[in-house]
């Protein structure tokens, strides 16, 4: 833990002075943290008044986290749900690598909860953007492709 000299007597810090890199950096992730749960809830809500059942929100694996899980008709969906300030960024905000991570969470959800997907598996990006706009991408990658 470092030590910050403080008058004479020398202080064990447990945290970096609120305005160090890390302790911004971390601010900042607090909030994007608190702005994806509220859009995935949005999202969730919007998704239930069009008939489908979320299975699972915010849902951690062993290999990684998944947005949104909802089936309707048979059709399970993976959703990931990018915020960003516009469209365009949140288009931009999903690697290659998460796509892995996200395929491979999948995989992991589907062995644990079986009996899910009989008319098909398919993965969904929802974009939002900070005006409340929406724009969902259906079947937005497959398994393979990251």
């Amino acid at each position: 833990m470092p030590l910050r000299h403080d008058a004479e007597n020398l202080v064990l810090m447990t945290h970096p002075p609120m305005d160090s890199p890390s302790s911004l950096r971390r601010q900042r992730g607090i909030v994007a943290q608190a702005r994806g749960v509220v859009a995935e809830a949005q999202v969730a809500q919007v998704l239930m008044a069009e008939g489908w059942h979320v299975l699972g929100q915010r849902v951690r694996t062993s290999l990684g986290e998944l947005d949104l899980i909802t089936e309707r008709c048979g059709v399970l969906v993976f959703i990931e749900v990018k915020q960003r300030a516009t469209l365009t960024d949140a288009a931009y905000a999903l690697s290659p690598r998460q796509i892995v991570r996200l395929c491979a969470a999948a995989e992991a959800w589907m062995a644990a909860n079986p009996g899910h997907g009989d008319a098909g598996v398919r993965f969904d990006v929802l974009l939002r953007d900070d005006a409340g706009g929406m724009r969902r991408i259906v079947d937005a990658f497959r398994p393979g492709m990251g």
